[in-house]
């Protein structure tokens, strides 16, 4: 059966910078290594901290659990590909109920306003990953198609014609193994 979870989460960017402020530890404590070498490098640190804190909730809820049934603290976090755009990193148990639900794919959104940031995550199975789409045919290929069918077309056309010409001259075509004889009828 075709599954998706969903999660939304909210954060306020001026709370995360209190508990930031009032508490440096927690940083440490949530947040993995490379979480807190990218939030510290950026111009607004709290509001990185805060999307991640946010992607952690919302990867949670769509998978269903919420921090419960064993799941620690950095069993969630947030990388970025390639192309920079983030990418969640499942580890522990929150990766082992990920495997158990059939989850093959977690996608991410992280956006941020100048007091709010906000994580949305969608939690993807095989049956419900979207297929990727055919390519699109060209006009090269769009006209060698055509002229194909056109052929058939054709070709059968001349098929029954000749059999209708046969037809009126008394003579007989026979087919073998797609092989045609003609021959007159006495």
């Amino acid at each position: 059966m075709a599954e998706a979870g969903i999660g939304v989460d909210i954060v306020e960017i001026a709370r995360m910078e209190q508990i930031l402020r009032r508490t440096p530890s927690f940083a440490q404590r949530m947040f993995t290594d490379e979480e807190r070498a990218y939030c510290e490098a950026s111009a607004r640190p709290a509001a990185h901290y805060a999307c991640r804190f946010a992607a952690r909730e919302a990867v949670l809820k769509a998978l269903g659990t919420g921090f419960a049934k064993g799941i620690g603290r950095k069993d969630v976090s947030v990388s970025r590909d390639a192309s920079g755009r983030p990418s969640v990193v499942l580890a522990n148990r929150a990766l082992e109920i990920a495997q158990d639900q059939g989850i093959v794919e977690v996608a991410l959104s992280l956006s941020f306003t100048n007091e709010l940031a906000v994580a949305n995550a969608m939690t993807i199975t095989e049956d419900a990953r979207p297929q990727a789409k055919e390519k699109p045919e060209d006009e090269r290929q769009r006209l060698a198609r055509s002229f194909k069918e056109a052929r058939s077309v054709l070709d059968e056309l001349e098929r029954v014609q000749d059999n209708e010409l046969m037809a009126i001259s008394g003579e007989t075509t026979i087919e073998h193994g797609g092989v045609y004889e003609t021959g007159s009828q006495l």
